[in-house]
């Protein structure tokens, strides 16, 4: 995802990323989840990686019930990464996105069926759409063991579902520390709703999520 150099030039119309309008990912309608979570009350937050982080984010920041979705990175060892550093591939982080929700509004298996129906291809491995590199690898990142089995079983769910022609290679990964992402990638497709990239692979999915989940979608933009 080389594409915040445009913005940061202020000329998005030459970002990397930029594509034709009618290449937006495919819609999958991932099944229910049979295995129902139960978390309990408080409000809850479990990490997913899905990809470029300004797609997954501003998805989560449409559902019912999600308190906040912050950009940031997972799954590596060195202290404090930074975006030029993550964006080589060689830093074992992923673009992740931490979401705090509230169990009693959305269940994290129904955050599990969104995922996987309108962010990420569970059959794709170190790339989504786009974006290649092991960086956006797409990953689950359960923070407590309910979100564990609930995962598990749900990735053994889809395994079995016949939804996609290719074998499901998305996992569970360990929890490490999580590290916001840089100030300007936070909220950034409520803030740059123009930018090519935005347009062209991420309001598609905010698109699919009110079509497939209307009792789920918040016309609202959740920012923080």
């Amino acid at each position: 995802m080389r594409h915040h150099f445009a913005l940061l030039a202020a000329a998005l119309a030459v970002t990397a990323c930029q594509t034709p309008a009618n290449a937006a990912e495919s819609v999958v309608a991932a099944p229910a989840a049979k295995r129902v979570a139960h978390e309990g009350p408080g409000l809850k937050t479990a990490i997913f990686s899905g990809g470029c982080f300004w797609g997954v984010e501003a998805v989560f920041s449409h559902v019912k019930g999600v308190h906040s979705a912050i950009s940031g990175y997972d799954g590596g060892d060195a202290r404090n990464p930074n975006y030029e550093q993550v964006s080589t591939g060689t830093t074992g982080y992923r673009e992740s996105v931490k979401v705090t929700y509230d169990p009693k509004v959305v269940r994290y298996d129904q955050l599990l069926q969104v995922f996987f129906s309108v962010i990420a291809d569970p059959t794709l491995r170190n790339r989504q759409g786009p974006d290649e590199g092991t960086q956006y690898n797409a990953a689950l990142v359960p923070l407590n063991k309910e979100q564990h089995d609930v995962a598990a079983a749900y990735l053994a769910q889809l395994k079995t579902s016949g939804k996609w022609k290719s074998p499901i290679v998305t996992g569970i990964a360990a929890d490490k520390p999580f590290y916001p992402a840089e100030g300007y990638h936070q909220d950034f497709a409520e803030k740059n709703p123009t930018h090519p990239y935005i347009r062209y692979w991420d309001l598609p999915k905010v698109a699919a999520l009110k079509k497939l989940y209307p009792s789920l979608y918040n016309p609202t933009f959740q920012t923080g």
